[in-house]
């Protein structure tokens, strides 16, 4: 059974930080790039980061890069997402996504909530 487990969200404040790890089960996680995305109200779902299989190559979106950065510990079947100096619109839910190289197999978490107010 394929389990993607996000946690690490909360209520921040501009300027502070988060750090969310999704715990990855039923599948052999070293072999998916591992992708954050995130879905604020209203808007469509966006690509944050992604990382490749090794965590040779990351990639960021636009808006996040510089404060963003994500990793992954293939022994422990996680991938986290280290979030510095949040603003208001960062918030959303941030989802974890694995999908294999040929595109074939694709995994989405639930969801953590992300909210970066005063």
């Amino acid at each position: 059974q394929v389990q993607l487990v996000e946690s690490g969200g909360g209520l921040v404040q501009p300027g502070e930080s988060l750090r969310l790890a999704c715990a990855a089960s039923g599948f052999t996680f070293s072999a998916y790039t591992m992708s954050w995305y995130r879905q604020a109200p209203g808007k469509e779902r966006e690509l944050v980061a992604s990382i490749t299989r090794s965590a040779g190559n990351a990639n960021y979106a636009d808006s996040v890069k510089g404060r963003f950065t994500i990793s992954r510990d293939n022994a422990k079947n996680t991938v986290y997402l280290q979030m510095n100096s949040l603003k208001p619109e960062d918030t959303a839910v941030y989802y974890c996504f694995a999908n294999n190289p040929w595109g074939t197999q694709r995994y989405w978490g639930q969801g953590t909530q992300v909210t970066v107010s005063s």
